[in-house]
């Protein structure tokens, strides 16, 4: 275990970021836990205040993004890995969505991954090491009702992620997708938004979906996700995907098994919409 590591961890007052947290300063890194609200995570650094450094973080603020990381180099020289774990859910029908409420989860969810990403980038590609965990989820994937801009959101994380790495990795850049299905965070409770439901048609399905709080009934053990994160970190072919959770497997499986069959079905006119030679 490469312990002189230094994790730089955002969204860390509740859920996933704060059992990554935990187990990396169990596991004896060096951590920068963040959070919007300082004192939500100043626990964190108790008895650990010579290798951890806990701060103020609003992803959607790049002058507080470019704060942290200055912060962040000055106290212990590079930052290694990169956890972009801040997000919000939103559950609502498509139709039925708030612009105003999405653009919000998109600042987040999206612009701040990406800013946050942008700052910390110069540096890795400097010492020529780095990786970066983009928290995805199934919802990147898969698609399910009720969810469908927190859906975008995600997708878009995914495709850029792709993207990103390609390019970083001539620099030993290492980038990472987790895909969690349902855990026992408060992610669809604390850390979500639900939109009311007004029209008539879409009541049934928004109960079923949105109408109450699932997450103490979940399967995921957020604990298990954060040391199958620490173990992709310390791994030396770190996959690009890491799908957490027998529901994640199993809803992936189905979605590109059946892409697959209807790619099959439809092959020949897909190849005629070419050119003939």
């Amino acid at each position: 275990m490469s312990q002189n590591k230094v994790f730089f961890i955002t969204g860390c007052s509740t859920g996933f970021g704060r059992v990554i947290a935990e187990q990396a300063i169990q596991a004896g890194y060096r951590v920068v836990a963040t959070a919007r609200q300082q004192e939500a995570i100043a626990d964190l650094a108790q008895g650990h205040e010579e290798r951890v450094l806990a701060l103020p973080l609003d992803v959607t603020k790049p002058e507080q993004i470019q704060a942290a990381v200055e912060q962040s180099i000055a106290r212990f020289g590079s930052i290694d890995v990169l956890v972009n774990n801040a997000g919000i859910g939103y559950f609502s029908s498509v139709e039925e969505s708030v612009e105003e409420e999405t653009r919000k989860m998109f600042e987040i969810n999206f612009w701040g991954l990406m800013n946050m990403t942008n700052a910390v980038l110069p540096q890795m590609r400097s010492q020529r090491s780095g990786h970066i965990i983009n928290f995805s989820s199934i919802g990147g994937l898969t698609s399910f009702p009720a969810l469908g801009y927190y859906h975008a959101t995600k997708y878009a994380v995914e495709g850029i992620s792709e993207s990103l790495a390609q390019e970083v990795a001539p620099f030993q850049i290492r980038v990472s997708l987790i895909e969690p299905s349902g855990f026992r965070t408060d992610w669809a409770g604390r850390s979500s938004i639900k939109t009311a439901s007004s029209i008539e048609e879409y009541q049934s399905f928004m109960n079923r979906f949105a109408g109450s709080d699932i997450s103490d009934h979940e399967s995921g053990d957020p604990v298990k996700a954060a040391e199958a994160v620490l173990q992709i970190v310390e791994s030396e072919n770190p996959p690009l995907r890491l799908l957490l959770g027998n529901d994640a497997y199993a809803a992936a499986t189905y979605k590109f098994n059946n892409l697959l069959q209807s790619i099959e079905e439809w092959k020949e006119v897909t190849q005629n919409a070419d050119f003939k030679s």
